[in-house]
């Protein structure tokens, strides 16, 4: 009967990841070996505040719920201690953390990635790392978008403000005459 329930909850576990997995915009696979629990709890926290899930999966259960998602070009690096970061919103967060946090801790390995279908290795992520975030750039977009039409005022207005300088001008020329 244990058994059973055991199956049951393996298949619980694979669905809900299988679900996670496919709504990722990017899936990371990491090597936490030789990170010890305050190492772990402190990688998880960080992750969580950018809104970013981590779970240590075992690689059986890891290639059977990313079968039907992009995370199986990963399959290859599903070898020894593996935990998977998800993020459904950012794909930048995930990774900032990650090779920060690697920088600190020479232990934690980043394996790969899959973004968009495609498959990265660590390098590119590192690369993306340097990225601005999903909130930056919104942020820059925000600033442009405000900024032409304030710039557009500026320039139809002075047009009108240097016609009445002219006439002002004018005016006081012919007041001194």
């Amino acid at each position: 009967m244990n058994k059973l329930l055991n199956i049951s909850q393996k298949k619980e576990l694979v669905e809900r990841l299988a679900k996670q997995l496919g709504e990722a915009e990017i899936s990371i696979v990491i090597d936490y070996m030789g990170l010890d629990v305050s190492k772990m709890t402190e990688l998880r926290s960080k992750l969580r505040e950018v809104g970013v899930q981590i779970e240590v999966v075992k690689n059986t259960l890891l290639n059977l719920a990313s079968k039907e998602t992009d995370t199986a070009l990963m399959s290859d690096f599903f070898k020894g201690p593996t935990a998977i970061v998800t993020s459904v919103d950012d794909p930048v967060s995930p990774a900032k953390v990650l090779v920060d946090f690697a920088k600190e801790n020479e232990k934690l390995e980043i394996k790969a990635a899959t973004l968009g279908g495609n498959l990265l290795d660590s390098e590119q992520i590192k690369q993306l790392a340097k990225m601005p975030s999903k909130e930056e750039l919104l942020t820059k977009l925000v600033y442009t978008l405000n900024a032409v039409p304030t710039s557009l005022v500026n320039v139809l207005s002075g047009v009108p403000r240097s016609f009445v300088n002219v006439l002002s001008a004018v005016k006081d020329q012919k007041e001194a005459a």
